[in-house]
C-alpha cells in the first residue's frame, strides 16, 4: 500500500456513508408514507457496503486513471447495493384513514425513527472520521514537502 493510497481510501469511506446518509434521510422522509407507487407503504431501505483492497500500486494517478476506465471505485469501501428491510409493516388502527382496510388498520412503513437518527448520527460520524484521515494525510504531505525546501 502506497502513502497516497490513503486519499483513495478515505474518499471512498466518505461516498459510502454519503449514500448511506441520503438512504437514511429518505427512510426517516417516508415514515409515514402509507401509500407508494408500486402500492402499500414504503419499505425501509438500507445499504450494504463491501470492502475492496488496493491493487499492489501505490501510484495514486495510477489508481485514479485505472477508476476512471473501469468505472469502478479504486479502493476501501463502497456500496454493493441498497436493499429493502423485509420487516413486516407497523399496523396501526385508524378506521378513519383512507388507506385503512376493512378491519381499520392501517400499514405504517417498517421505520423506527429513533433508530434511523441513531443510525444517521453513526454514519455522519464515519464521515467526519474519514474526512480527518483525509486532512491528517493531507498534513503529512505537506510537511513532507516542507522539509524538502530547507
Amino acid at each position: 500500500m502506497g502513502f497516497f493510497d490513503i486519499f483513495a481510501i478515505a474518499s471512498s469511506g466518505m461516498r459510502a456513508q454519503r449514500i448511506r446518509m441520503n438512504v437514511i434521510t429518505s427512510n426517516l422522509a417516508n415514515a409515514y408514507t402509507t401509500r407508494t407507487p408500486e402500492g402499500g407503504p414504503y419499505r425501509r431501505k438500507d445499504v450494504v457496503f463491501a470492502s475492496k483492497m488496493i491493487d499492489g500500486s501505490s501510484n495514486l494517478f495510477e489508481i485514479i486513471f485505472k477508476s476512471i476506465i473501469s468505472q469502478k471505485e479504486p479502493v476501501g469501501v463502497y456500496v454493493v447495493d441498497i436493499v429493502e428491510d423485509k420487516k413486516p409493516f407497523k399496523m396501526v388502527y385508524d378506521p378513519g384513514h383512507p388507506d385503512a382496510n376493512k378491519n381499520g388498520y392501517v400499514a405504517y412503513p417498517n421505520i423506527d425513527v429513533v433508530e434511523e437518527m441513531i443510525n444517521l448520527i453513526s454514519a455522519s460520524r464515519s464521515f467526519e472520521a474519514n474526512v480527518t484521515a483525509f486532512n491528517s494525510a493531507k498534513d503529512m504531505v505537506l510537511k513532507t514537502l516542507d522539509l524538502g525546501r530547507v
